[in-house]
């Protein structure tokens, strides 16, 4: 009877979807409400945006990963757990006897569950909680209230055709996605890029028609869903101007648009409130004192898992609830392995380490980079190279200022670590190289690349600006530099003034990270038990 029960309880354990609650000193529900509002501001005459949140997904065996909401989910609502839906109209409307402007699908309270798992909100906690008149169970959903999707001129979503994994903590959300998929007429074969193709051409005059083929000719050699569309390869090939505007009559139609709404949060996330900065904000300084606590902890003969460790612990100590991405920290060579996560070098010695974090603050992340010397001093080469790209980044973080082009940063930045590299003999002038492989900068928020437009900056934008130099053993220069990898990575406010460094707390140049490696460490005295 004993092993039925721990059969039972497992098998329990697997089966329950997972509760996450909200943040008590998060964003409040009247700011998630006029997120809300102003993505219906956005959204056409007589239409319905309709979003579910992420799935659960499974670690290993009866072991799944912790929940993590869709970030524009939890961007309108608040909401942390699994199986749910929302639906916003675009004005209020009568739907039998009830008027509203959003409905929102969530799943039931259930004791059992929660006793393994956490209290949920259920129906009267996300009204309570979250601000939301009109709540319904998941399993109400296409049933109360019933809609005619019919009715609507748009329905806005987003992509729906992935595969969710079979756990049966999914049903409710596989059963509200099937079920309107099937009363919305949901296209059987969806592909975004495609569907963005059919709106340039809706879009396009017949003076400008040819421009909007060359644009299809570049994405089909990319995009085997658009090679192979018959109405794209059509509009393509076109004799004349005017055969092309017979084409662009023959563009299917659909009700089903998947590539607004994500255009739309573009907009809404590119620009963070300023309860939105706050949050960043601390998350940056969380994640800057990490980089300095390391910096006074780190000696040689560590490994790359205990430096690891070292920041993560500063971020549980502030009461960070996660990191926001997989943590970066590659000694040597390792540091040109651009995402490494392995983090299982030891006994680190004679050289630099590179350490790219970010503590997660009430939902938002920071995104820090520093490269320090594991023996607490720059090697001339080191030195080199670090102060090459400082200087980028120098250069990179003036240009942010509203109105600048985004580009613009990543165009500077290389173009000094370009001449920097040749003047140092590793390259030759003009020469094509793999030493900066990656872009200098990317919006951050809820996601650590984040939603964001790339034209001009805009007051209220946080963005990184992280140039680097990877220089991998056996590269075509002299093996003086092998194995040098620096990125110096911080998160930068755009204001109306001079850009803010969110992340500048820790220390940047040469000296200063030497200085600071110099002061002893709280952890010095902390000498656990060997084992064997």
């Amino acid at each position: 009877m004993k092993k039925l029960n721990l059969l039972f309880f497992a098998l329990f354990l697997t089966t329950v979807s997972f509760a996450q609650s909200y943040f008590e000193d998060g964003l409040s529900a009247d700011w998630h409400r006029s997120r809300r509002e102003a993505l219906r501001a956005l959204m056409p005459a007589n239409s319905m945006a309709i979003l579910f949140n992420n799935p659960v997904k499974n670690r290993s065996n009866d072991v799944d990963f912790i929940y993590h909401p869709n970030t524009d989910f939890y961007y309108l609502t608040g909401l942390r757990e699994p199986n749910a839906a929302l639906i916003l109209f675009s004005e209020k409307r009568q739907i039998g006897e009830m008027e509203a402007d959003e409905l929102i699908y969530v799943q039931a309270r259930d004791p059992r569950a929660e006793m393994w798992n956490g209290k949920r909100l259920g129906i009267e906690g996300v009204q309570e909680k979250l601000g939301f008149d009109q709540a319904f169970l998941y399993d109400e959903f296409g049933k109360k209230p019933v809609l005619n999707f019919d009715e609507f001129d748009k329905l806005l979503t987003f992509n729906l055709s992935q595969d969710i994994e079979g756990s049966s903590s999914n049903n409710g959300l596989k059963k509200m996605i099937s079920d309107f998929k099937k009363a919305s007429n949901y296209p059987e074969e969806v592909s975004e890029v495609r569907m963005q193709m059919y709106q340039m051409i809706r879009a396009t005059d017949i003076e400008n028609s040819a421009n909007v083929a060359q644009i299809i000719g570049r994405y089909k050699n990319r995009y085997p869903e658009v090679a192979n569309d018959q109405v794209l390869k059509d509009f393509m090939e076109a004799e004349s101007p005017e055969k092309r505007m017979e084409v662009r009559a023959k563009v299917p139609e659909t009700k089903t648009d998947i590539f607004a709404l994500s255009q739309m949060m573009d907009v809404l996330r590119e620009v963070k409130t300023a309860p939105e900065i706050e949050l960043l904000a601390k998350a940056a300084k969380i994640s800057a004192i990490g980089q300095i606590e390391v910096m006074k902890a780190t000696k040689p003969g560590m490994s790359e898992r205990e430096i690891q460790g070292v920041h993560e612990f500063i971020y549980k100590r502030y009461g960070a609830e996660n990191v926001g991405y997989p943590s970066i920290v590659g000694g040597g060579n390792n540091g040109c392995i651009l995402h490494y996560i392995d983090n299982d070098m030891k006994h680190i010695s004679e050289r630099l380490i590179l350490m790219d974090l970010g503590a997660e603050w009430r939902g938002y992340t920071a995104d820090v980079t520093r490269t320090i010397p594991v023996s607490g001093k720059f090697n001339d080469e080191e030195k080199a190279i670090y102060e090459l790209v400082l200087k980028s980044q120098e250069a990179g973080i003036a240009l942010c200022k509203p109105g600048v082009e985004f580009g613009e940063i990543g165009r500077v930045t290389r173009e000094i670590i370009n001449e920097g590299l040749a003047e140092l003999g590793i390259i030759k002038t003009g020469q094509r190289h793999n030493y900066f492989p990656h872009g200098t900068s990317h919006h951050l928020g809820l996601d650590v690349h984040d939603r964001g437009g790339y034209g001009p900056l805009k007051e209220g934008v946080v963005l990184t600006v992280e140039p680097g130099i990877y220089i991998p053993e056996g590269s075509d220069c002299d093996p003086k530099w092998w194995g040098i990898a620096v990125r110096i990575e911080d998160d930068i406010l755009i204001t109306s003034g001079d850009p803010v460094n969110l992340s500048g707390d820790a220390p940047r140049t040469v000296a200063g990270i030497e200085q600071m490696m110099r002061i002893p460490s709280v952890l010095e005295n902390w000498v656990l038990p060997e084992i064997d």
